[in-house]
């Protein structure tokens, strides 16, 4: 036997509805889709917040508060884990992290963060360290200077 000789399961196909086909079908003339009106044309489509031309309730609600979310400052993250792959006594630096590709955008500088154990012996050059990362860092016997 065949996958594609194989049964369809019963219940599992259905016939395809096949509007705008005369009068046995019952669903002729406008194909189940009523008489006028915004959702009997095509191309039509509603938004979940459309109010039937009523002022939409997130435009009746105050504006009102601050975000400060524009001026976030954010940073290219890395964990100590990751600088397994440098070789002992080497200074990694952020420009070394780009080029290498570990850090894809420096965005507001790099953040040492604390995931994973680090074996080598390097000196690291970060904007802003966790305080697990530097723990680790230091236990490992490698350098964290703060550009």
């Amino acid at each position: 036997m065949k996958l594609e000789n194989l049964p369809k399961n019963e219940g599992s196909t259905h016939k395809s509805k096949r509007v705008g086909r005369g009068p046995g079908s019952g669903l002729g003339k406008t194909s189940g889709r009523g008489e006028n009106g915004q959702k009997s044309r095509s191309g039509a489509s509603i938004t979940a917040v459309f109010e039937g031309g009523q002022t939409p309730l997130f435009r009746r609600l105050h504006k009102r508060g601050f975000t400060n979310a524009k001026f976030k400052v954010r940073y290219a993250t890395i964990n100590v884990g990751d600088l397994n792959r440098f070789k002992d006594g080497e200074v990694i630096t952020p420009e070394l992290l780009k080029e290498l590709g570990i850090v894809k955008k420096q965005l507001a500088g790099v953040k040492v963060l604390g995931d994973g154990t680090l074996e080598k012996k390097v000196t690291i050059k970060a904007h802003r360290f966790t305080q697990s990362a530097l723990k680790k860092i230091e236990e490992s016997g490698s350098k964290a200077e703060v550009i």
